[in-house]
């Protein structure tokens, strides 16, 4: 089973950027679509980003034009660059393929708060 392991959340301010990090165990990238998923407490967990095979990517309404999701297949990593982050943005962040058949990973937090 391929295992998931996202970082680089943390605590940021209104306004404020964070770029979050994924390596799978294995290289998946070239055989599936994948995505970052978020959940915030209380919620149900939602796709905010996902990237195809071909590399388009794909946005959630409430990240469009602030969130984009890339991919180094050579590092074997997904990123998730995020800008002008909101409150609303705070949540546990994951990423899996899309749609989402792997075991979930710890995630990784990211909290906007002033």
């Amino acid at each position: 089973q391929v295992q998931l392991v996202e970082s680089g959340g943390g605590l940021v301010q209104p306004g404020g950027s964070l770029t979050l990090s994924c390596v799978p165990s294995a290289s998946i990238f070239s055989i599936y679509a994948m995505g970052w998923y978020r959940q915030a407490p209380g919620k149900q967990r939602e796709l905010v980003a996902s990237i195809t095979r071909g590399g388009s990517g794909n946005y959630a309404d409430s990240v469009k034009g602030r969130f984009t999701i890339s991919r180094d297949n050579a590092k074997n990593t997904l990123y998730l660059q995020m800008n002008s982050l909101k409150p609303e943005d705070t949540a546990v962040y994951y990423c899996n393929l899309d749609p989402p058949r792997l075991t979930w990973g710890q995630g990784t937090q990211v909290t906007v708060s002033s």
